[in-house]
């Protein structure tokens, strides 16, 4: 039985024949180019996994990366360059996927968080209203007693929590005396058959294989939801997958004197979560450790594409690839995300559905899991709330050259930090707003042209020529967001204080208002 495509025993030159294939040996390409036509909507299966840098898979350029599945589905689509999460943090990410709202517009602060109410509106609600069967498998990060309208839910369910409070995030700009030590965390950086993280996401390909494979073309529409964990920490592999990335995956660019540049809430995030002057050997062994993970995750995608490829439904069965947020590998002195470089806020973002946009596309054009959930509601042709934020992609998908409004933005507003931050990306400028920690901790803000800085190492924010680009960029943040960050920084506290269902929505969701 084929099971994806495993790099093993592959040569380069056959590895790359051999992606370029995939999805066609395993029978998708030739199901979803005949397509089913017609006005009936299509299934969507989208596949999400947790901390997956764009820049450790091979279509997005990376020539170490060892993932031809992922790279196939690529290839069967179109792939964006330029996507980005709504957070860098768990939590908040998926419960903007779910509500199709920026994270401060529903009190998403924290990983301790969850939508105001258990029955606000949603996009399983939305689809399950246009006819669908909602199916969840696998982590979403849910409060154990929540599934916001999905009808069906698939094993595992070990990763959605339970019953968060909503509290945390504490602020304290003063507090930047290093831990003695180094994080708990490092322990799992090492190579093992198996981990808890592997088996869940094992079980998450079994489920959905199945499901996959009893859908029959004549059933309802599904929008299947695959939550992986991996490649997320521990970074915890069989040696098979970390030996050949062994000495050969690059340092972090870090030059003499930049962390001291950085803003200070970078400087929190290196010492609350005790990675500060990390060793070389353990930043070496962990990006090894992450690049084979990622391979591990990438199989498991190829048993579920072949899956999808050989049942009924992939004819007319739209794939999306994305991962809640990045993971920042050392780079910029940082692990794991909570940031706003691209390391941890950019995402992967593929879209394949051949049968209405061919394949091999890339669209360098800026956009965020919002627009992608706006995409998910147009193709189903559901209606979204006026109130939601985002656009569908669906024009863009179909012709790059229309219209697209290249932008995106970010929020972060949980833990580790001195005062939250917020990021817009409009073009090749990228705008980081870290609002006011107290009266001793002024606002701080960082612009980068990514064109000529792809790293993001020089800020811009300082310089004199560039203070109209920022006063544009930061009055359309406040625009798009629909709020002063300072006011929104000044409620994620008072809120986190209090708990979650204390959002500036929850009164017309509970129906006070």
């Amino acid at each position: 039985m084929t099971t994806g495509i495993s790099r093993q025993n592959v040569s380069r030159r056959d590895y790359l024949k051999t992606a370029a294939g995939a999805l066609a040996a395993a029978g998708l390409g030739s199901r979803m180019a005949r397509g089913q036509g017609g006005t009936r909507p299509p299934n969507v299966l989208v596949i999400m996994s947790d901390e997956h840098n764009a820049n450790v898979l091979g279509c997005y350029g990376s020539v170490l990366a060892r993932t031809p599945n992922l790279d196939a589905l690529a290839a069967r689509g179109v792939l964006f360059e330029s996507a980005y999460t709504n957070s860098p943090l768990c939590v908040p990410s998926r419960l903007s996927f779910t509500s199709g709202k920026y994270c401060s517009r529903v009190s998403a602060w924290s990983n301790a968080c969850s939508l105001p109410s258990p029955d606000y509106p949603s996009l399983p609600r939305l689809l399950n209203d246009a006819g669908y069967e909602t199916v969840l498998c696998g982590k979403m990060h849910y409060d154990r007693t929540r599934r916001y309208g999905f009808t069906t839910e698939l094993e595992p369910q070990s990763l959605n929590m339970n019953n968060m409070n909503g509290k945390g995030g504490r602020r304290d700009a003063s507090d930047l005396t290093p831990k003695p030590g180094l994080t708990e965390r490092f322990e799992d950086f090492h190579t093992g058959d198996t981990s808890s993280y592997m088996e869940h996401d094992r079980q998450v390909t079994q489920s959905a294989s199945t499901f996959l494979g009893n859908r029959r073309a004549e059933d309802k529409p599904f929008f299947l939801l695959a939550g992986y964990i991996t490649p997320h920490f521990p970074l915890i592999v069989p040696e098979l997958y970390w030996k050949h990335f062994e000495g050969h995956v690059p340092p972090p660019n870090i030059p003499e004197g930049y962390l001291e540049s950085q803003p200070r809430n970078y400087k929190h995030l290196r010492i609350g979560f005790n990675v500060e002057d990390a060793p070389a050997d353990i930043v070496k062994k962990g990006r090894e450790l992450y690049y084979g993970l990622v391979e591990w995750f990438d199989e498991q995608v190829g048993q579920l594409v072949t899956a999808l490829g050989n049942s009924e439904v992939a004819g007319n069965t739209i794939v999306i690839y994305t991962s809640d947020h990045g993971e920042n590998m050392g780079e910029h002195g940082l692990w794991w995300k909570n940031a706003m470089y691209d390391s941890a806020a950019r995402v992967p973002l593929s879209v394949s559905w051949p049968a209405r946009w061919g394949g091999g596309q890339r669209r360098t054009g800026v956009c965020s899991l919002v627009d992608v959930v706006q995409t998910i509601v147009d193709v189903a042709q559901a209606n979204a709330p006026d109130d939601w934020n985002g656009d569908s992609l669906t024009p863009y998908l179909a012709d790059a050259s229309s219209f697209w409004k290249d932008s995106a933005l970010s929020e972060y507003y949980a833990h580790h930090i001195a005062s939250g931050f917020v990021m817009f990306r409009q073009g090749p400028f990228k705008y980081v707003y870290h609002t006011p920690a107290d009266e001793r901790h002024p606002a701080e803000r960082e612009l980068y042209d990514l064109t000529s800085d792809p790293g993001e190492l020089n800020n811009l924010a300082g310089q004199p020529e560039h203070q109209e680009t920022i006063a544009r960029m930061h009055a359309a943040l406040i625009k798009e967001i629909g709020e002063d960050p300072d006011l929104t920084e000044h409620r994620s506290r008072n809120e986190l204080a209090k708990g979650y269902g204390a959002g500036p929505d929850s009164a017309k969701a509970n129906g006070a208002a």
